[in-house]
């Protein structure tokens, strides 16, 4: 193996380990510059009242398998050393030390998330296509989350629009949830992309769902909230995406809650009373952003 997939694999073998935790563990490969020399020191030690009896290289081998049997299903794979890793999510502090994939991995500098209700209007069903329709012909990606209502009809306007969207899951990426939009996931990545943090086969949680929403709004130049009730995990993700430093821009529609009045005046935030506003607000926080992204990757993985 060359030491690209050797470190891949060190990565995915610590991620395993049911006694560590992936922020830390995330953050000692980053200060150490290698996750197998972390991997190294973890495993294997004799000095303790159980030892530890497995070896580097086991692990390492069974990592590796378990990366080409992902390949081998169209499943892509991306540390968050590796070059091709979403660069603009190396600046939130939910970095997800790995990216499952399936569709067309590339610079999405020109990315906004439209999210919103699972149970929607009509009208803003209609809001979230129009929305997602007029930023697909500006040749801007559109992410949204897969869930029912807001985020469906973002992708599939994006969609007939002969536009790029990109599905941020909060489940494992061989699953499908909703069951209901399996076809939809599908043809997403056929012609998108679908990205999750979690281990292929994991089912959806109570948890899973705002740790997405904070890859989605990391993963977005600006969050678009269509709609939101009290408990949504749009309103989670407009806080997220606040604490990104990235701009969110609220309808009108959802303006009737509280959440979003309090929210209106914080910088950052734009408040657009119809779909003209709205994407005049887009179009200005577009203007600012690179058309390639700027940020930097990780200086001690750059030999690898």
């Amino acid at each position: 193996m060359d030491r690209v997939t050797v470190e891949r694999a060190a990565l995915v073998a610590l991620l395993r380990q049911p006694d560590l935790s992936w922020s830390d563990t995330t953050h000692e490969v980053q200060e150490t510059g290698t996750a197998l020399g972390v991997l190294a020191r973890l495993v294997g030690r004799a000095d303790t009242l159980f030892p530890d009896t497995r070896s580097v290289d086991s692990l390492i081998e069974a990592a590796a398998g378990d990366l080409l049997a992902w390949q081998a299903e169209g499943v892509a794979v991306r540390a968050f050393f590796d070059e091709d890793y979403p660069a603009q999510l190396r600046d939130i502090r939910e970095m997800p030390p790995l990216l499952f994939a399936r569709g067309s991995l590339r610079p999405d500098p020109r990315a906004i998330a439209v999210v919103g209700s699972r149970e929607a209007s009509d009208r803003g069903l209609e809001v979230a296509g129009s929305v997602a329709t007029s930023l697909a012909s500006r040749g801007v990606t559109v992410v949204s989350g897969l869930a029912k209502g807001i985020d469906t009809a973002a992708h599939e306007a994006a969609l007939a629009a002969g536009g790029r969207t990109v599905a941020v899951i909060g489940t494992g990426i061989r699953r499908h949830y909703p069951a209901a939009n399996q076809a939809l996931q599908e043809h997403i990545a056929e012609v998108g992309l679908v990205i999750s943090q979690f281990w292929p086969d994991a089912a959806p949680t109570r948890q899973s769902f705002p740790m997405r929403n904070a890859v989605m709004s990391g993963y977005a130049a600006a969050t678009v909230v269509v709609e939101a009730g009290e408990r949504s995990g749009a309103r989670i993700q407009a806080r997220l995406a606040l604490q990104h430093g990235r701009p969110v821009v609220l309808t009108g529609q959802v303006m009737r809650h509280e959440w979003a009045r309090s929210f209106a005046d914080r910088p950052g935030v734009h408040v657009a009373r119809g779909t003209v506003e709205l994407m005049e607000a887009v179009d200005a926080i577009l203007d600012r952003v690179p058309t390639a992204p700027e940020l930097e990757g990780f200086p001690e993985f750059a030999s690898l």
